[in-house]
């Protein structure tokens, strides 16, 4: 590569936080009162040296601080001053409130939100549309109650439970609840709060009649799967054959569904349930919305389409391990993992910009071996495309496309 052309003033590390520059989240640490009782460890310190934890892969605070250590000279591009030490950092991850880092995704995501809007789905649906479920990480000590058996030695490491709602417009999420690995996926019902209008999509875990009901008062919208011992009554079946538009939807009826209300008192509940064949996976859905209006078909992409947060919880998990942490207290572990999210946010930001066609695991691992080299983001992207015969030169210098 050409000196002259792919050498720049900052290196990549600090090409990534130009997406959230030290001024730019000011306002969010100021309002989440970040600073107070810190002296030695500011908010956008303890920031930058969590991000480079989880975009370099680091695995113990001695590896944060020894690699920021060796790139001292180059921390003013950062934004920082020096490198805490690890004390310091133990100290801060245990008591500076993970909310602070969750204030911070949030600011960064309404953002971004915009650059990350891509899907097949209807607009007028993926606007509106939520995807919910959850995902645990486990632990290598007994911090917070996990499930499963207990092992012979009578011992048994924790979990936590990452309760996530992503929107179906930007595939990013909007809402997550931390919980114990044990706790039921439906107790995220409690703190959930959607707009009038909303679909949102789930699977039968999450199944709950009386949560269906005040959906329905709510004027929110849910598809999810029928669980196989469900007892309804039928109410109207209309049976398709091979020679329909949508051949894979094999039937669709109306059911009373009965339940207690929180009174105990019995309920019927009208829903609408749709047979339909995924010629894909061989697989048989029975699945119940209370939508009406849509075809049966676009109730049926919507289902398929909630295989994108599957998706989204293998890309974090793969691009940002997490089953090492640095802090053995469940703030400082919520802290990492609110990082490890802005830390895809922000790289999936870049690769969408930038149009890049290399894997998105491949342009993580990428980014990792070049954190602190002076190259131009665009250009190192592009040199790894131009030698697998997969991109035109391109001699734009900008971090990002002009369009």
């Amino acid at each position: 590569m050409n000196q002259s052309n792919n050498f720049v003033g900052q290196h990549i590390f600090a090409q990534i936080t130009t997406l959230c520059s030290r001024q730019e989240l000011s306002a969010a640490i100021l309002a989440a009162k970040a600073d107070r009782y810190y002296k030695h460890l500011r908010c956008y310190e303890h920031f930058i040296s969590m991000l480079y934890c989880v975009v370099s892969g680091c695995t113990s605070l001695r590896e944060i601080v020894s690699g920021l250590g060796v790139a001292q000279g180059k921390l003013n591009h950062l934004g920082i001053g020096y490198v805490p030490p690890r004390s310091t950092l133990s100290d801060g991850n245990k008591n500076r409130p993970a909310h602070v880092f969750k204030s911070i995704y949030q600011h960064l995501y309404q953002k971004h939100k915009p650059s990350l809007s891509d899907s097949t789905l209807p607009k007028a649906v993926v606007q509106k549309l939520f995807l919910m479920d959850s995902t645990v990480f486990g632990l290598f000590k007994a911090i917070l109650k996990t499930v499963g058996r207990h092992s012979d030695n009578g011992k048994k490491k924790g979990g936590i439970k990452k309760n996530t709602v992503i929107e179906g417009s930007s595939l990013m999420p909007c809402f997550i609840q931390f919980s114990a690995a044990a706790d039921h996926d439906q107790q995220v019902y409690k703190a959930l709060s959607l707009p009038e209008g909303s679909y949102i999509v789930f699977d039968k875990g999450y199944n709950n009649y009386r949560q269906f009901a005040s959906f329905c008062g709510q004027g929110i919208r849910f598809v999810t799967r029928q669980k196989e011992n469900a007892v309804f009554q039928g109410e109207y079946e209309c049976l398709h054959d091979a020679h329909t538009p949508n051949p894979d939807i094999l039937k669709e009826e109306t059911i009373l569904q009965s339940y207690k209300d929180d009174n105990g008192e019995q309920k019927i509940l009208r829903l609408r349930r749709i047979a339909w064949w995924d010629e894909k996976r061989e697989v048989l859905y029975e699945l119940i919305t209370n939508d009406f209006l849509l075809e049966a078909i676009v109730i049926a992409q919507i289902y398929k389409y909630r295989w994108q947060i599957e998706l989204f919880f293998k890309k974090l998990k793969q691009n940002f391990p997490l089953q090492y942490f640095v802090g053995d207290n469940q703030n400082a572990i919520e802290i990492q993992i609110w990082c490890a999210l802005i830390a895809l946010l922000l790289l999936t930001v870049i690769h969408q910009r930038n149009k890049s066609r290399i894997a998105f695991t491949v342009f993580v691992s990428i980014l990792r071996l070049h954190l602190f080299n002076y190259i131009a983001l665009k250009e190192l992207l592009h040199e790894y495309q131009s030698k697998r015969g997969k991109a035109p030169p391109n001699t734009n210098l900008s971090l990002f496309n002009s369009g």
